[in-house]
């Protein structure tokens, strides 16, 4: 699992770390949900973020992975609520639609386009932790732009935004 953390300052974006979470050694599945939700949290007391971006759970043809997958983002997810930070989710096609302009963009090229977007050297890093750096930028991305200052951050907010909606 990845992770990236940035900063912004006046516009600037900065990025403070990134990396990823090997859980390739860990054989049972809730010791690494374990291992995921301390990882995150020991990034929350270091850094003390406002804001986590999460890539969206998406339909794959292996349902066991992505069973795996939904509770990986809802650990990470409950590491921040716990601590106060709101969460955006953002489907992978967004993601990539926000770094480089086609949601149909392989990892590479998401990456590249970070190089280019950052001047940062990722040569070295997994894509497990440019698709982290890049939901990263793609959350400040939309929550930045213009015309969007009024959008909601979280469900509870859009809910209460839009009482017409639930069904």
């Amino acid at each position: 699992m990845g992770y990236a953390i940035i900063e912004i300052k006046k516009k600037n974006v900065s990025v403070l770390t990134l990396g990823t979470v090997n859980l390739s050694k860990i054989k049972e599945h809730p010791e690494k949900l374990q291992k995921i939700y301390e990882r995150i949290e020991q990034l929350i007391l270091a850094y003390k973020p406002t804001e986590m971006a999460i890539e969206a759970p998406f339909f794959g043809k292996n349902i066991q992975s992505m069973l795996k997958l939904g509770r990986a983002q809802g650990v990470a997810m409950a590491a921040a609520m716990v601590n106060k930070i709101s969460v955006s989710e953002f489907s992978p096609r967004k993601i990539k639609q926000s770094i480089t302009g086609n949601g149909n963009a392989s990892k590479e090229q998401v990456s590249a386009m970070l190089v280019s977007l950052l001047k940062i050297d990722l040569f070295n890093e997994k894509l497990d932790a440019t698709d982290a750096l890049a939901a990263a930028l793609c959350c400040y991305y939309q929550n930045n732009s213009a015309g969007t200052s009024a959008k909601a951050k979280d469900w509870s907010q859009f809910l209460k935004d839009n009482p017409d909606r639930i069904k």
